[in-house]
């Protein structure tokens, strides 16, 4: 077998400083961004200017550089924006936390009652020569996992939250030296985002295992099963984030777009529109707090299915520590690879025209996919030993270090793929866009036709590059491949998150420098910015959904393990119906969250409608709207209705374990993996190409745009009606189908063990 070349020492120094090494650059970033300045006083005396190196001011001065009004109005704008995302991430989370504490308990009872609570030592599941800890001690540990990995979870989400709505106003005010300056300041704040989350979420999980090993010592089936909670914990929180956010933001987004720009004919993120608060605060609770709450979910869960499977092969049978966190250095690696991906963006290269801001994008996926294969292949070699044995449903799989890095490379390339072909029919550069925005000629209708016929053709290739990558992994090393080809898929995972935060920032600085009254040059530059951001956030919804095919069936595979399930045959009725009804899943959750997001939105249309007829002098520009009307009932809304869905995902695994038993719930799970993912992968494409068609016409680039145009034309406004329904699509039911699949499947392994025991009480009658 041999050893692995790295020593058990080095993994246990390498992996907590690869950690420190992302939040020290976290922040560092943070610190550059904060050097733009929110207060007009710095240029009060003009000589000042010149001697601190401000002299650039000089240059632009038609760009109104120093009109300290500008200043001072995007600071109370970003304020604004600010206070309504922390008062609503604080009311959310109040509810969220007291479903965790539920849960929690829940966790415990359900964990404990499998052995009666009984405190003595038990055989293990795996090899009953030996004597295990009690199944009480997982069920303490197992909560104490899942409420760390939840608290994780939500700080991700509030900091990212937080960076974005301190970055907004500061890319605003530097997109008046250029377009490269603002990018870099948006693309800086994306990247704290990411290296936080990237580290913490590592660090978290790499100190629970040390503190939990203090008391399983060398019971390390016991000790990783109960690090399951982990994954449980950051994707229960997610599913919230996502929801809740989700029907916020799209609340304000579509009332936003239907009164203003539909009936009223007044810009995007026009002052004078009620809901336009609402809606830039929305951007940053939906699109980042819960982006990054999902992604560091995915990231927890894939960790947790590769550490469960890898316990119970021969790197957990022989306590070999450096090859057992193998994961864990596999996103160590990948957060050292990001941050030399990130200088490309920030340092090296320099954009100076607005074409050249989405290449820069796409190079940091290449260049950070390339990096990592170089990464992956040196952590193979230095932490596996050169053979092994991994746990494939009842027999041990021999497998070399080369064949699991072809399943941690296999993955990782699918991942750049993927977000490829996202961007390819997202992005309004290329010609299916363009071919959506050429039907708005003959109105909406033609519009909602090509544009879900563009969403289903783009499923085909993600689908064939999660298949490929599935049986390639399963081929080489199992369920183990399958968990390493996520992860593989997750490592680059800082670099995803900074492209994909970038999105939001942008959006909302093109909606600061709308309200503070800033030239139409300004508000060029942002929206050049904001049209490549909804490409990547559509090619971090790509990797968020492929990640999660890949999470789920790894999560999926060790629970059949862990539940003592020999084969799942799909000729039998227990699993057939079990197929069914888990396909059937992802349907009722869309048709939950997208009836939210009309109701919620209902509402709104009526408010804003209200003010635009009662408030006078509202259109003329000289009275001011209710902001925080429209922000009250887009919150209220989302705690509302964030409720149901969430008690859909995270009920149907007990109420199907509990009664049917461990083989129909194997089948639901297959059945919601198999269609979740092509109706989540559709769902945000659609919505994606529909929002940059009504780029395309709006900023009337090309000939071809220019004859659809201008802005406020039949055609811009068939547009406009077509985006509006692709709001709830890409950004609330698309992205939190991903969650679902993962959630169910993390929850099943979880509570695996009482299911097996006590479960399928239907078919003991």
């Amino acid at each position: 077998m041999g050893a692995a070349v790295l020593p058990d020492l080095g993994t246990e120094i390498l992996i907590p400083v690869c950690a420190v090494i992302g939040i020290g650059f976290a922040l560092f970033q943070w610190l550059l961004v904060s050097k733009v300045k929110l207060s007009a006083a710095r240029d009060a005396s003009p000589n000042a200017a010149a001697k601190n190196g401000y002299n650039d001011y000089l240059i632009e001065e038609e760009e109104g550089i120093n009109d300290h009004n500008v200043v001072i109005k995007c600071a109370e704008i970003q304020s604004a924006i600010s206070e309504g995302a922390t008062s609503f991430l604080f009311t959310e989370y109040k509810y969220v936390g007291i479903f965790m504490v539920a849960f929690a308990i829940l966790i415990f009872l359900f964990l404990g009652s499998v052995q009666g609570f009984s405190t003595s030592h038990q055989p293990c599941t795996y090899d009953e020569s030996k004597m295990c800890k009690p199944a009480l001690a997982t069920a303490l540990f197992s909560t104490i996992s899942f409420l760390l990995g939840g608290v994780t979870s939500l700080v991700s989400g509030f900091l990212g939250m937080k960076i974005a709505t301190y970055a907004n106003a500061r890319t605003t005010l530097e997109a008046r030296k250029g377009v490269g300056k603002a990018f870099i300041t948006a693309f800086r704040s994306g990247a704290v985002m990411g290296f936080l989350l990237a580290a913490n979420g590592l660090l978290v999980l790499y100190i629970a295992i040390n503190v939990f090993k203090f008391y399983y010592g060398d019971d390390w089936e016991g000790l990783f099963e109960a690090i399951t909670g982990y994954g449980l914990g950051g994707s229960s929180m997610a599913l919230f984030g996502r929801v809740g956010g989700g029907i916020y933001t799209k609340a304000a987004d579509v009332g936003a777009d239907l009164v203003g720009k539909v009936e009223r004919n007044i810009p995007e993120d026009d002052p004078r529109n009620p809901a336009v608060i609402a809606d830039n605060v929305g951007d940053n609770v939906g699109d980042i707090a819960g982006m990054g709450s999902d992604l560091f979910g995915s990231y927890a869960e894939s960790s947790c299915a590769a550490l469960v499977v890898a316990s119970i092969s021969s790197f957990g049978v022989n306590h070999e520590l450096t090859a057992m966190l193998y994961p864990l250095i596999v996103s160590s690696v990948g957060i050292i690879v990001c941050l030399l991906t990130t200088l490309f963006a920030t340092d090296f290269f320099e954009i100076k025209a607005v074409k050249e801001i989405e290449p820069a994008l796409k190079k940091q996926l290449i260049i950070s996919t390339a990096l990592m294969t170089v990464g992956i292949a040196i952590v193979s070699w230095i932490a596996l030993p050169s053979s092994f044995t991994i746990f494939n449903f009842g027999v041990q799989k021999d497998v070399k270090n080369w064949q699991l890095f072809l399943c941690v490379a296999v993955g990782l390339w699918a991942g750049l793929i993927i977000g490829f072909v996202t961007e390819y029919f997202t992005s309004n550069a290329y010609s299916p866009v363009q071919d959506v925005a050429d039907s708005c000629r003959t109105g909406a209708a033609t519009n909602v036709i090509f544009g879900l016929a563009l969403g289903y053709k783009s499923v085909i290739i993600p689908i064939f590059a999660i298949a490929v990558s599935i049986f390639v992994s399963f081929s080489f090393a199992a369920m183990y491949g399958i968990a390493v080809a996520a992860l593989g898929m997750l490592s680059t995972i800082a670099t995803g998150l900074a492209i994909d935060a970038y999105g939001p920032i942008s959006d909302n600085a093109g909606g600061i420098a709308e309200m503070a009254g800033m030239s139409h040059r300004i508000r060029e530059r942002t929206d050049a910015l904001d049209a490549a951001g909804n490409t990547t956030a559509a090619i971090g919804k790509g990797f968020a959904i492929g990640s999660a095919a890949l999470v789920s069936l790894a999560l999926f595979g060790a629970f059949v393990s862990r539940a003592a399930i020999t084969t799942v045959d799909v000729l039998t009725p227990k699993v057939f119906i079990g197929l069914l009804v888990g396909a059937m899943l992802p349907y009722w959750f869309s048709a939950m969250t997208m009836k939210s997001v009309g109701s919620a939105a209902l509402k709104m249309v009526e408010e804003v409608r209200r003010q635009f007829n009662t408030i006078p002098g509202l259109m003329e520009g000289t009275a001011k709207p209710d902001y925080a009307t429209c922000v009250k009932i887009s919150t209220d809304a989302s705690i509302k209705e964030m409720i149901p869905p969430g008690a859909l995902v995270m009920l149907t695994p007990l109420i199907v374990g509990i009664f049917f038993g461990v083989e129909t719930l194997s089948g639901v799970l297959a059945g919601s993996l198999v269609s979740g993912v092509q109706i989540a992968i559709s769902a945000s494409n659609t919505g994606g190409a529909w929002d940059n068609a009504k780029k395309y016409i709006e900023a009337g680039a090309s000939e071809h745009a220019r004859s659809l145009g201008p802005k406020g034309s039949d055609c811009h406004k068939a547009a406009v009606i077509g985006d509006t329904i692709g709001d709830p699509l890409k950004d609330t039911s698309g992205p939190s189908l991903n969650i679902l699949i993962k959630l169910m499947a993390v929850e099943s392994l979880v509570f695996a063990p009482f299911f097996a025991t006590h479960g399928g009480l239907l078919f003991k009658i």
